[in-house]
């Protein structure tokens, strides 16, 4: 620091100049310049720095700038200062001293500010050293930190790259593993569909070339039979000579045998005589020919003896060999009934059993025999009475083809049965059986608990229990037991020939009660057997065209063998039931017959033929009469029911050890009702359902009712009858085109078209049909190899005229235009002679089948028309009328609903214990609506396997929502009742099951209305799948977040849900492919294009979720049937009025399927039809079966 002076002068004045004191602050001294730049900040800078940047905080050269700053005004300040501390101008006396001291002061002041300014600035410098390395250190961690950050996040990209990648390889490969299994899948089905092709193709040529060598056989067993009946006829000429010279034979050794008699008898009265008269003279000889004949006699039993055994064997070992079988009483009680059948009727048994009881049957005889030499007479049982009665039939020997014959065979039988009449068993070893099956299956056996059960069910254990002792006695020796009857406790010693008369008393009881109780099996066999009769009378009538005086037309080679076969089979059935019977059977049989024929010839003439497809509908009725000459049950439970009585015994009673071939007392319904004619079954069976549709379908019925006439041409059985007719007419015209050309076919189906014409047009008609359609001069033009073409074209011309004349006004312009081309047709035909030698054959054979097709067009109109002529009388009470006594006639009357419907007891009880529940919750959901409380709530979020939750909100319908008056008939609501809730709950439930309705499923009251109940289960379970893909079609637009309102969503979703039922509508075998394609095509922005990456990649979540929430158990499945359930259960239960279809259309809602409504109204309504006819029909039933519960 320097310092410097001013001088004054003394030219003005002589006054004194003070001199100003500079003083001079160096920027940079020797001690401050050790310090670093910047220098510290102070404190309280800081401090306020902090304040100011107390959100961000200041960088370097932030705080350099203010630090510069600072130096500026502190410079700025000294400058200040150093002007401040000039002194004024004073008096030169004055200043010197003064001058002086005020210097030193001053620079002492100086000097201790300097050194305080240079200790500011050391702790400033510090600070800002310090804080410098606060900032590297911060600087470099942060450095680190954000190092370790990037290798951290860079590991983890490079984990979720590799498991990215990963995951792409694998869903590439399940993707051509997919692809690969369904490829292989498509080629199996074309593969199986090509072999059901071929195999139904085979199957037809098969069928085809069977009727073609069924022809030929039977022709060559015309020409077989013919050659048989000539040998018989030799073979009889010889069996009458060796039956005269067997007879000769026989007299000739019956003679012989009694001189030879009379010759023994002389020679053993000589040698008496002789010995009582040497007896006299000499004892010795005698005594050793004595000797000598005792030793023949003992030889001559001993060999008797060992050809006993050899042939017959001993009772002991008999008893043994049927102790083997294990037949007794603890075994059969613990053994199942099929089992035990089974192991009675086996052959070993049966013949160990027989050969037993004819042993006992022998032994008995010899006993009451020696009984009676030796004066204690005890006579046998007369028995005979009760055996005839089950007896076995004898077995026919002669074969089924052979019958014809039978007549010249029985004309020496009933000699022959008077000569040698047939020996009765004591003891029938079926019957004997037939014990052990009552005592261990009552149930089975029994129909019923009556006085002749409990009887029969006592003799049979008691008889079991005589037999077993009379073994254990064979087996064991005799026992000894106490006389419990008499009180006396002494014990009785039981020979073998006690115990076979107390058996023998067993046995008669048992059989008389046997007896007493077949007597009922017997009518009710009776009655099949007769039915069987009418139904085959009734077929005969019909193929063979008989009228009431019994004359029919011309027959054919194939009616001749029907009458023949019919009547054959009802000789069968006549001994059968003679058999059972006797004369009065024959006698009620006849009478059946009669008045099966009676009453099917005046349904004819009262214009309701059995021959059309609707025949007459007279109620069943449930008398005596009239069940005997029935023929229209034909259900299988009614079968079970006639039969269940006495099935199990009446397997024990057949003709031999074999299964009978014929018709047996076997069983009710044996093969021979599956040979005979079953047309009048199935019309009336065909009538039933008619009456059942006109019923349920009271608005469209006569259009439902030909529904069931008219046959699927898609069907097998109607491609069969195409390619059998296609065969058959090929077969008349390759007969036809050979050299030598069989014209009687033709002439056949020109006299059934004759027939057909007769038997449509009125009487007046017929006279002059006959007279342009002469068969005579037909047949004789055709033998005579002169083919009339234009006297054929003359007779088809006349039959499609009858035709038109016969047919319905509106066809006539049809018919004309068919007419005149196929005349024209034909005309080309005929005319093209240069291209085939048989165009005349050809055109033949084409324009009789079109006349016989349209024959039978125009029978199929005249019984359409007579059913609409009876519509308004089935529609009314007459017809639940008839289905009532049909179904009595089937399954019997009310108060045996408990037995003959298990089904419905099943179906019932399975409703029972809900129905009050689900009333109550109808009742409720009831209230709620009427007090505007209608749910609200939504469907609780669902987690899908993508991942997102969705809410379905109720507020927004469908713009197809109905909310207009529901049109046409309403169904009414119930009312509360027990048979008509348990019949409304119970359809709904069966129709809401995930399996597919079946007959052996369905409650007996409902057979009828099977195909309808599976309509409706198709049509629920399509408004569940419906529901299902529209809740995954919203899930899919929320989770991908590109729908900007809920309008749009909608609009989506109801394009989606449009295409969506369209296809259900038009296709049944939709699968889950067509249905994710039908709902993932939709586009966010509008337009009509769609990213194919992101379709397939909707398509296959919405495939997966699909295919969960279609599974039984999911929460989306289980949720959405019960919102369907709960739907229709308030349109069942509460019409189709506007009370069901809100609570419907509510419940819908709340699943997004409001628009549904309509579908779920039409399905619930053919429900409450349904259910409202069966409790008009069965409603006794009904009640029998709940009051039982």
């Amino acid at each position: 620091m320097g310092g410097g002076g001013g001088g004054g002068g003394d030219g003005d004045g002589g006054g004194v100049v003070a001199g100003g004191t500079v003083i001079e602050f160096p920027a940079c001294d020797g001690e401050t310049a050790s310090y670093t730049w910047p220098p510290r900040i102070p404190t309280r800078l800081r401090r306020r720095f902090l304040v100011h940047c107390n959100k961000t905080p200041c960088t370097v050269e932030h705080i350099e700038a203010k630090l510069r700053l600072a130096d500026l005004r502190r410079q700025e300040y000294y400058e200040k200062l150093s002007s401040k501390a000039r002194p004024k101008p004073r008096s030169p006396s004055r200043s010197s001293s003064q001058e002086e001291d005020l210097g030193q002061r001053l620079e002492a002041k100086l000097q201790a500010a300097a050194q305080k300014r240079l200790s500011i600035l050391e702790s400033a410098q510090m600070r800002l050293a310090r804080l410098d390395e606060l900032r590297q250190a911060a600087k470099t961690g942060v450095k680190m930190r954000h190092e370790k950050e990037r290798e951290k996040l860079g590991s983890k990209v490079e984990l979720r790259f590799q498991q990215a990648e990963a995951n792409r390889m694998l869903m590439l490969k399940a993707y051509k593993q997919r692809r690969a299994t369904l490829k292989e899948r498509s080629s199996q089905s074309l593969l199986r569909k090509m072999a059901r092709e071929n195999k139904y193709k085979e199957r037809v040529r098969a069928a085809i070339q069977q009727k073609r060598v069924a022809a030929e056989n039977k022709r060559l067993g015309y020409l077989e039979a013919e050659k048989k009946r000539a040998r018989a006829r030799m073979l009889q000429v010889h069996r009458v000579a060796k039956s005269v010279s067997h007879q000769r034979e026989v007299e000739r050794r019956r003679m012989r045998d009694q001189l030879e008699n009379r010759l023994q008898r002389a020679k053993r009265q000589r040698a008496e005589y002789l010995r009582q008269r040497a007896r006299l003279n000499n004892s010795i000889p005698v005594n050793w020919k004595m000797h000598k004949q005792a030793d023949v006699l003992s030889r001559k039993l001993a060999r008797c003896w060992r050809r006993f055994l050899r042939q017959r064997r001993t009772t002991l070992d008999l008893a043994k060999a049927y102790d083997a079988l294990k037949i007794s009483e603890k075994y059969v009680k613990s053994m199942p009934f099929e089992q035990l059948a089974l192991m009675i009727e086996s052959s070993d048994a049966l013949h160990t059993m027989k050969t037993l009881l004819d042993r006992f049957e022998s032994r008995l005889k010899v006993f009451r025999a020696v009984a009676a030499a030796t004066n204690h007479p005890s006579k046998l049982d007369n028995i005979d009475h009760l055996l005839k009665r089950v007896a076995t039939p004898k077995r026919r020997t002669t074969p089924r083809p052979s019958l014809r014959s039978r007549d010249a065979k029985k004309a020496a039988s009933p000699k022959e049965t008077v000569n040698n009449p047939a020996k009765l068993s004591r003891y029938p070893v079926r019957v004997a059986l037939c014990a052990y099956m009552i005592l261990s299956h009552p149930d089975a056996v029994f129909s019923g608990q009556g006085e002749r059960e409990i009887a029969l069910a006592k003799s049979a254990e008691e008889f079991i229990r005589e037999f077993e002792l009379l073994l254990k006695i064979i087996l064991e020796g005799p026992l000894c037991s106490s006389d419990e009857e008499t009180g006396s406790m002494l014990p009785t010693r039981c020979t073998f020939r006690s115990q076979l008369a107390v058996f023998d008393k067993a046995w008669c009881s048992y059989l008389n009660s046997f007896v007493a109780w077949k007597v009922k099996d017997a009518q009710l066999l009776e009655q099949d057997l007769v039915r069987a009769a009418c139904q085959m009378e009734l077929s005969m009538i019909q193929t063979c065209k008989m009228t009431a005086e019994g004359d029919s037309v011309e027959l054919t080679h194939d009616m001749k063998a029907v009458r023949k076969q019919v009547s054959e089979d009802q000789k069968l059935l006549r001994e059968k039931v003679q058999h059972l019977s006797g004369n009065a059977g024959i006698e009620r049989m006849e009478c059946a017959l009669s008045e099966t024929r009676s009453k099917y010839f005046q349904a004819k003439e009262n214009g309701s033929p059995f021959g059309t497809p609707i025949p007459h509908l007279i109620s069943p009725s449930t008398s005596s009469s009239s069940s005997r000459a029935s023929v229209a049950r034909k259900e299988k439970n009614s079968v079970e029911n006639i039969e269940r009585p006495s099935r199990v015994v009446r397997t024990l009673f057949k003709e031999d050890d074999t299964p009978s071939k014929g018709c047996g007392s076997s069983a009710p319904r044996t093969n021979l009702d599956s040979e005979l004619g079953t047309s009048v079954e199935k019309l009336v069976l065909e009538n039933e359902l008619i009456v059942n549709e006109f019923l349920h379908e009271q608005r469209h019925a006569f259009t439902g009712v030909f529904k069931l006439i008219d046959e699927d041409p898609n069907s097998v059985k109607a491609k069969v009858r195409e390619a059998m007719e296609k065969a058959f007419w090929d077969s008349i015209l390759e007969s036809l085109k050979r050299d030598d050309p069989d014209y009687d076919r033709v002439v056949q189906l020109v006299r059934e078209m004759r027939d057909e014409l007769c038997q449509m047009a009125p009487d007046s008609w017929r006279q002059m049909i006959v007279e342009s359609i002469d068969l005579d001069i037909l047949s004789q033009g055709l033998k005579s190899g002169n083919l009339d073409i234009d006297y054929l074209g003359r007779i088809l011309d006349f039959a499609l005229v009858t035709l038109q004349r016969l047919s319905s006004p509106a066809s006539d312009d049809e018919m004309k235009n068919t007419h005149q081309r196929l005349m024209k047709e034909l005309t080309e035909i005929c005319q093209a002679r240069e291209e085939s030698d048989h165009s005349n054959v050809i055109a033949m054979i084409k324009g009789l089948r079109f006349v016989l097709e349209q024959i039978q067009v125009l029978k199929q109109e005249i019984s359409k028309a007579r059913i609409q002529m009876m519509e308004p009388l089935l529609k009314g009470p007459a017809g639940l009328d008839y289905l009532r006594n049909a179904f009595a006639n089937r399954h019997g009357s009310p108060s045996d609903a408990c037995s003959s419907l298990p089904l419905t007891i099943q179906w019932l009880s399975c409703v029972w214990n809900c129905k009050d529940q689900e009333w109550e919750e109808h009742r409720s959901s009831l209230r709620d609506l009427d007090c505007g409380r209608s749910s609200q709530e939504f469907i609780p979020s669902t987690t899908l396997r993508s991942g997102g939750n969705f809410l379905v909100s109720p507020n927004i319908t469908s713009p197809n929502s109905t909310t207009t008056n529901i049109t046409g008939d309403q169904q009414p609501e119930c009312k509360g009742e027990t048979v008509d809730l348990l019949v409304r709950l119970g359809l709904l439930k069966l129709v809401n099951g995930v399996s597919g309705l079946t007959k052996e499923a369905l409650p007996e009251t409902f057979i009828l209305n099977l195909s309808r109940l599976r309509s409706v289960q198709a049509q629920i379970q399509k408004i569940i799948v419906i529901s299902t893909s529209i809740l995954i079609c919203r899930q899919v637009l929320v989770s991908e977040r590109t729908v900007a309102s809920a309008k749009d969503m909608e609009v989506i979703v109801s394009k989606c849900m449009e295409r969506l039922i369209e296809l259900l509508d038009n296709s049944e075998d939709a699968g889950t492919e067509e249905i994710v394609e039908s709902i993932s095509r939709f586009s966010t922005d509008g337009s009509e294009a769609v990213d194919s990456e992101n379709l397939q990649s909707r398509k296959a979540v919405m495939a997966r979720m699909l295919g969960k929430s279609l599974q039984a158990g999911d929460a989306v499945f289980e949720r959405v049937s019960r919102a369907v359930y709960t739907a229709a259960r308030g349109v069942v239960l509460g019409g189709t009025g506007l009370k069901g279809k809100n609570l419907a259309e509510t419940t819908l809602r709340q699943i997004g399927a409001a628009v549904l409504t309509d579908k779920l109204i039409k399905a619930a309504e053919v429900l409450v039809v349904a259910a409202a006819v069966s409790v008009s029909v069965h409603g006794q039933w009904y009640t029998q079966l709940t009051g039982n519960m």
